[in-house]
């Protein structure tokens, strides 16, 4: 299975002028099965939800459209609205433009004041990409362990897009490395990069292998990660069995 990973500088709130461009990503890429973006794909993180959330699913079915005219699949981030406030929405459709995943943001980041604008997610995810299991978390999701070892026995890889500023970069770096290790799973995570919305973002997409060890990165400059990822996360579990010790009846008395 070959991944991509999209490092762009998303336009402010400029759905239009995103979405060409991931266009065009896409089109340059070669014999690529999925193509994965960040958080808030085309407008970049922005809480102005009355300009940014879609009533209906026009940029789904924009997506949707792209990835059955190019042959690849695309893992997005957008707004849905949702009563009086939206929801953090990635979905993945596949090469044939059919949705094989939809996530909500289960942690929206309070500190920003996010929560106040969206609401929070009640449902994990998993599910199939080229006969592989993955998972999705977005952003802030990275900082709570708990969702990723609810999935951890399940999956052999996730999904982290984001929207992750630079004056936070070494957070996102060892939270991503740790996720890996714990849950022995490989970590696919695609930032934003440059001056977005008023806020500097160092970008430090990155392959994770089970092991820790950082396959393939960038930082600092707009570009696309190509890996070719063979699935041997059983094969490294078996060496190294860690996740045989887990138990959830575990209390502190």
């Amino acid at each position: 299975m070959r991944i991509a990973l999209a490092q762009t500088c998303m336009a402010w709130e400029d759905k239009e002028k995103n979405i060409e461009n991931a266009e065009k990503i896409i089109r340059s890429l070669k014999g690529c099965d999925y193509c994965f973006f960040p958080e808030m794909s085309f407008t970049g993180f922005s809480m102005n939800t009355d300009v940014t959330a879609e009533d209906g699913e026009e940029t789904l079915g924009r997506i949707m459209d792209i990835a059955k005219n190019e042959g690849t699949g695309i893992g997005f981030g957008w707004a849905r609205r949702a009563g009086d406030k939206a929801e953090n929405v990635y979905s993945i459709v596949d090469a044939a433009g059919a949705v094989v995943s939809e996530y909500t943001k289960i942690h929206p980041f309070s500190f920003s004041g996010e929560d106040k604008k969206f609401s929070s997610g009640r449902k994990i995810d998993i599910y199939t990409l080229c006969g592989i299991p993955f998972s999705t978390f977005i952003c802030y999701d990275l900082r709570f362990p708990e969702v990723f070892r609810a999935v951890a026995e399940s999956v052999h890889a996730v999904i982290v897009p984001a929207c992750w500023p630079a004056s936070r970069s070494e957070h996102w770096k060892a939270l991503l490395k740790a996720r890996a290790i714990e849950d022995q799973i490989y970590v696919f995570a695609i930032n934003c990069q440059g001056n977005v919305g008023g806020q500097y973002y160092s970008g430090d997409s990155c392959v994770i292998s089970p092991n820790g060890d950082i396959l393939k990165s960038l930082s600092d400059t707009e570009g696309t990660i190509e890996f070719d990822f063979a699935d041997d996360t059983e094969k490294y579990r078996r060496k190294f069995p860690v996740l045989d010790d887990f138990t959830e009846d575990f209390r502190l008395s």
